[in-house]
């Protein structure tokens, strides 16, 4: 029997899906290659479902024979693996950030005489339109937080930047470009006490107190759907620090991110022009001790 391989993410399946399953199967023995999460983040975004959870899914679907990894966007290691006698994919690839891929799959099954069968696109429905519906129904603080841990685990590097209100929020939340034949865009906001400071024409000394901040947090919550990671200067007393990470974690941030210093905090910008003062190892890491217990 001939052998077919089908490349797909398959974050969230719909008929086009299926579409392109029904006919690889009328062409012989089908292997979806499935994308690792990591295949999946270097060219737009992290998947809903983990590679695991895609993977149950894929192998019961009808017309599926195997499931294989794939764990680039490139084709080429798995071709050159199975060296499939079809290689089926909808037409949609034509154009846009996999052209490329495209061209390298045609270049690469002709070494053994391998046919690229491309079906026609289905329209009015596409993963990228699902997952924009979803989102903008909002998002759970869980799946913030979830969304973090799994950026942490595929991504060596992630882009973050800094945003004080709604409007700087949304920027970081929607900016994006294409650049070498990938998506490129921002994995998590930074709240940074500095710029919020700044914005209330004050100094960066803890002076703009948490009670004032949750409301602006809350404003960029409201209008964006990735994780958030909040300077939390140096988190106060330890006391006051458990109930601040309860607070945040409640409103749906992310992380928290804590100085080791004692007192008045000062911006380290300052270097060495002012003195700083630095907690002591056991206590930094009794106050570490008590977030982590009091979420």
């Amino acid at each position: 029997m001939k052998k077919v391989y089908v490349g797909m993410a398959a974050d969230l399946i719909h008929p086009g899906h299926l579409n392109i399953i029904m006919e690889a199967k009328q062409l012989g023995y089908v292997i979806v290659g499935l994308l690792t999460d990591e295949a999946i983040a270097s060219y737009k975004r992290i998947p809903f479902l983990s590679y695991d959870q895609r993977k149950l899914i894929v192998e019961n679907i009808k017309g599926v024979d195997e499931v294989i990894s794939q764990k680039t966007l490139d084709y080429v290691p798995n071709l050159k693996k199975i060296k499939p006698d079809y290689v089926v994919h909808g037409d949609d690839w034509k154009i846009g950030i996999q052209k490329e891929v495209r061209r390298e799959v045609i270049d690469t099954i002709k070494a053994w005489g391998g046919k690229l069968v491309e079906t026609a696109y289905t329209k009015g429905i596409s993963s990228t339109q699902l997952i924009r519906a979803v989102t903008e129904r909002g998002i759970t603080p869980d799946k913030r937080l979830k969304s973090l841990k799994i950026l942490l685990n595929i991504k060596p590097i992630l882009r973050s930047l800094e945003a004080h209100n709604g409007v700087t929020g949304l920027i970081v939340n929607n900016t994006k470009i294409e650049r070498n034949g990938e998506t490129r865009e921002f994995d998590i906001i930074w709240l940074s006490s500095l710029t919020l400071s700044t914005a209330k024409g004050k100094p960066d000394t803890e002076i703009v107190d948490f009670s004032s901040r949750f409301q602006i947090i809350e404003e960029i919550l409201e209008v964006t759907t990735k994780p958030i990671i909040v300077d939390g200067d140096t988190g106060g007393n330890t006391e006051q620090f458990k109930f601040r990470v309860r607070t945040l974690e409640r409103l749906g941030v992310s992380a928290i991110i804590i100085e080791d210093k004692v007192g008045l905090k000062r911006n380290s910008l300052f270097g060495t022009n002012v003195k700083q003062e630095q907690e002591t190892i056991e206590n930094f890491c009794e106050k570490i001790r008590e977030g982590n217990i009091s979420h």
